[in-house]
């Protein structure tokens, strides 16, 4: 990870500079051309998270004929036909794409709707097949089977060793896909699968992602929560491929907020105290999580950060995975991400590590193929989801005991990732990845940096390299910033808004940090917004106002900003405690996609459905430590 050196180096750099500049090697020609700079200037949109026909719950509910060949050329901006029957395309491609099916009966209910020739040498797979295409009651039946015999991990011998040939196959067919698919310079197709350990149905999901070829990845079978819902087993499959192909792979855990306490916990997952070592295998493993995606989003709760007045977005608080269980209170700290950062600081005191030092992104977790999540090209999360008249219409969760229910106007159109990387290929990608130098928006692609520092000119974002020079001066979205005598750092901020979307209504700084008694807070920092508002005498900034118009689905930018940007300071930094900052972007008010519905299908809209709210970004965070 990028960490600031703490020498006074401003001075220093400068005088390197000009040394270098006059130090022109004797019979070199001379390039009046700037030198390449290595510093991560290439913007890469993606998703990371999802599902294909070749996961069983995707296949379930509906999604029995895209593979992820079309899911690759829907992401690539080609034209495919969804589930419905419609065509589907997105607005503007992805740049990269992460096949992310369940390795739990990966492509096992695929194989056997498409009749695959290795279902003949497997008895039990025929016997299933024959079930698949017999009548209807058969056929759900048979369905039903299979996921009760996921979730409880009741297999037989002989339908171990289908399930074990027909994974195996799909798993060289998901590879074969991906390579047909990559395009180094243009589209990274990455090959991974999801892990999905799920105890009780609390969501403890790892999406596996790989930096590498079919020729690594075909060495290994996909790890399952068949072999073990042990995170940490998870990570010793991760640390055996390294040693075994001298490849790279990282696990990204799924959005906490359906986890019923356990994504975030201080614990191991036998309930035993977090040790150190315990501790620098989380970080080592996974240095990215998903904090947006269609179930909701996992930045914060209401609960939990009471006078923050954006916190209530996209909130999905029902209970676990299958609205099985309610959930409690004391539950949230330990699945939203602010929490989490805010536990990562005490864990690193105690320990001497923190396991919770992650980078942020958002992904869809889209069951249909389609990574699709802009509010007016939302294909949603499931085929029994995408557009129609009635889908926003009726309940997503819907199990008892579990209170409240989540309906489906409630699905939220999230996220994608933003990435800083060097090239658009698989190992450039990994690496920003890995480096924390991503951010997460729910679906717009906002440019936005952030740095940290103590080096920065006052005038440094007037300079039209200010890029460069902040990376030669501080630490991007995602580094670590280590105590200089006293001194507060400077942040420096700069957000440019979605080419084709909405306005920035403000910037926002989250800071958390712990105290001396071992206690945890967190701050909202208003820092740059649009217009001439003032904050009021508590500090508040006034609403950038609406623009929507409900009956035709359109908004204007007449109110918030193309662009903001600004050089801060915490006002109230403590050189001696640890502390975490990330930016926080708002957009003005934008329609949310039941309004699209209404317009073009004349779809139905519950009225207590949600019709506006401020789409957003999370960037990495940069962490403070006394030196």
């Amino acid at each position: 990870m990028l960490k600031l050196t703490l020498w006074p180096s401003a001075l220093l750099l400068v005088t390197l500079a000009a040394a270098a500049h006059s130090a022109q090697p004797a019979g070199e020609p001379f390039s009046y051309s700037p030198a390449r700079t290595d510093v991560p200037t290439r913007l890469l949109w993606g998703d990371t998270h999802l599902h294909t026909t070749y996961s069983p719950d995707a296949f379930s509910m509906g999604n029995v004929a895209l593979t992820p060949e079309q899911a690759y050329a829907f992401a690539r901006g080609e034209t495919v036909v969804a589930s419905n029957g419609m065509p589907a395309r997105l607005k503007r491609p992805l740049d990269f794409l992460v096949v992310s099916d369940h390795a739990e009966y990966l492509g096992v209910l695929s194989a056997l709707e498409q009749r695959d020739p290795i279902v003949t040498g497997l008895p039990a797979a025929r016997r299933w097949m024959e079930r698949l295409h017999g009548d209807a009651s058969g056929r759900l039946a048979m369905i039903g089977e299979i996921g009760m015999k996921f979730s409880m991990g009741t297999l037989d011998e002989v339908e171990a060793e289908a399930v074990s040939a027909l994974r195996q196959s799909a798993w060289l067919r998901v590879n074969h896909y991906a390579e047909a698919a990559n395009r180094p310079g243009v589209f990274s197709a990455f090959a991974g699968f999801e892990w999905t350990s799920m105890p009780s149905g609390k969501n403890l999901h790892r999406v596996v992602m790989f930096r590498d070829d079919a020729d690594r990845l075909t060495r290994v079978a996909p790890f399952s929560a068949l072999e073990s819902i042990d995170p940490a087993r998870l990570w010793d499959y991760l640390e055996n491929y390294e040693a075994t192909t001298g490849g790279r792979v990282m696990a990204i855990p799924h959005n906490g907020n359906a986890s019923n306490g356990l994504m975030f916990t201080p614990q191991t997952f036998d309930g035993e105290p977090m040790s150190k070592a315990y501790a620098e295998r989380r970080a080592r493993w996974e240095p990215v999580v998903e904090v947006t995606q269609i179930k909701g989003d996992g930045e914060t709760h209401p609960l939990l950060s009471t006078t923050d007045e954006f916190a209530d977005f996209g909130t999905w608080d029902y209970g676990n995975l299958f609205g099985t269980l309610d959930k409690e209170p004391e539950m949230l700290q330990y699945e939203y991400a602010r929490s989490a950062l805010k536990t990562g600081l005490q864990l690193g005191e105690e320990t001497g590590v923190n396991p919770f030092q992650f980078g942020m992104i958002g992904a869809s977790d889209a069951h249909n193929g389609l990574a699709a999540v802009e509010e007016d090209n939302f294909w949603g999360k499931s085929a029994d989801h995408e557009p129609a008249v009635d889908r926003a219409v009726g309940r997503f969760v819907n199990a008892e005991p579990a209170s409240p229910k989540v309906d489906r106007w409630q699905q939220v159109a999230s996220g994608y990732a933003g990435v800083w990387a060097t090239d658009n290929t698989r190992a450039a990608i990994f690496d920003a990845m890995q480096r924390r130098e991503v951010y997460a928006t729910t679906g717009p692609r906002m440019t936005v940096r952030f740095f940290g520092g103590w080096a920065f000119p006052a005038n440094l974002l007037a300079h039209p390299d200010y890029v460069r020079r902040a990376y030669q001066l501080g630490v991007p979205m995602g580094g670590e910033l280590t105590g200089r005598g006293g001194e507060a750092p400077a942040f420096l901020l700069a957000v440019q808004r979605d080419p084709e979307g909405a306005n920035l209504d403000r910037l926002q700084i989250v800071k958390g940090w712990l105290d001396a008694d071992g206690n945890t807070h967190e701050r909202i920092h208003d820092v740059a917004w649009s217009g001439d508002r003032q904050p009021d005498g508590t500090g508040r900034l006034p609403p950038v106002g609406n623009s929507v118009d409900l009956a035709t689905g359109e908004y204007l930018n007449t109110i918030g900003a193309p662009y903001l940007a600004v050089q801060w300071q915490d006002p109230e930094f403590d050189a001696e405690r640890p502390a975490f900052y990330y930016l926080r972007v708002l957009e003005i008010p934008t329609p949310r996609w039941p309004v699209y519905d209404r317009v073009r299908l004349n779809g139905q809209i519950p009225g207590e459905a949600e019709l506006v709210h401020q789409e957003r970004a999370y960037s990495s965070p940069i962490w403070y430590t006394p030196g």
